[in-house]
This record gives structure tokens, sequence and C-alpha cells, in this order.
């Protein structure tokens, strides 16, 4: 499964994918459910994705994973660092569906076990493994971005707040930028903060295995 994605991407497509790339890498099982625990994907309540998955961990023969991301945003009062689930809305369980199905479907900020008719989709393991290797041990992965000459951006912190520029040069050893923005219809070469810009129309999303934005130079 491919876990990163291209720029563009919006919130909802991440749902998506979950409908297609995870699907088609499990199994489906009836409504009964295997004797044995498999991995089942869970609809949280709006934006209850982590307290869902809080009060699933308490329950005996459940196991929770719920994938975040964590990265710059703007605000009104600046960048600030923001976390979201990975797939808003969704994460998975592993337990018995025979005997844990109402518990889990009633847990503390659950929706629904999700199903397809009288079917719960089923993920495989070597999908979720993928997916823990890929969001680490505190289930959190760090959005970073290195901007490049030539990105787009805009500024989002300080007296230029709002403009957007183009990045000229990379000062790596002061950790600063220079760009070029309009400022009173001219253009002006500015150096700025890295932690002050904002890539413009790249979701944060689109990384390499590292965390980094995964551009080409």
């Amino acid at each position: 499964m491919n876990l990163y994605f291209v720029p563009g991407v919006k919130r909802e497509d991440r749902s998506r994918k979950l409908n297609s790339d995870m699907y088609k890498a499990g199994r489906t099982d009836r409504a009964t459910g295997a004797a044995e625990g498999c991995w089942y994907c869970v609809q949280a309540k709006h934006k209850h994705e982590h307290i869902a998955a809080a009060h699933l961990r308490e329950l005996k023969g459940v196991t929770v994973l719920c994938p975040r991301i964590r990265f710059k945003r703007e605000t009104r009062i600046g960048i600030t660092r923001v976390t979201e689930a990975l797939f808003p809305g969704y994460l998975f369980a592993h337990f018995e569906l025979a005997r844990m199905h109402r518990v889990v479907g009633y847990a503390s900020g659950v929706r629904c076990i999700v199903r397809f008719a009288n079917r719960y989709p089923t993920i495989d393991d070597d999908t979720i493994a993928q997916l823990r290797e890929h969001v680490g041990p505190k289930e959190i992965k760090e959005i970073n971005y290195e901007p490049l000459r030539g990105d787009n951006v805009k500024v989002a912190d300080g007296i230029l707040a709002g403009l957007e520029a183009v990045v000229t040069q990379v000062l790596p050893a002061r950790t600063r930028v220079k760009v070029l923005l309009d400022f009173l219809g001219r253009k002006v070469a500015a150096e700025l903060e890295r932690s002050s810009i904002l890539l413009q129309g790249v979701h944060p999303l689109s990384v390499n295995a590292d965390g980094d934005n995964a551009r080409a130079e």
C-alpha cells in the first residue's frame, strides 16, 4: 500500500483511499466474524478519533491503531503545529467481531464499525505493520517542510504576514531564506526565518519516508 500522498490531495480523499487500497489489501468476513481476532476499520464521531481510541484501548481483547500527523498550519495567532488523524474520522481496531461487536460499536467516541451490507471488511496484518512503521511507536508522523529554490510560499508570521513570495535562495547556515515578494506594487527582496513561511498549494502529506517534502529540485 502506498502511504505517501501527492500534492493537492484533499482531506476527504484520505477516506476514499481507505475505501480502496486498504480494503483491496484486506479480506471480507461475514457478519458473524472470524473465531480469531482481525483488524477492522472503525468510524469515529466527528473530531473524536483520539477519544474513540482511548476508550477502545480500555477494552480487554482490543488492540488499537490511531495514526495521526503533525504539521505546521497558519492560524490567527501565526504559525502553529497541529495534529490531525491520518485518515480523518477513522481508526483501526483488532478484536473478535462475533464476541465484541456490540461493546466496540457502542464505545464512547465510536460511530460504528465500517461494513458493507452484512460484511465487515478486514485489513491484513502487513498493511497495519506498514502503517505502524510509518507513524512510529507514538502513532504520530511529524511532517516537516524544507524550502527549495522556486517554491511559492506565504509569509505567515511577522510584519509581512499574509504576503505571497517566491524563494530565491536557501541559507541553511542561518536557517533563513531569501524571497522575492510583491509589496506596494513593487518586487522586493527580503530575508526571512524559515519558520515564518508556509508552502503554498501542497498537501502536508506530500512527503517521503523521512517526513520531508518529496519534491524535486
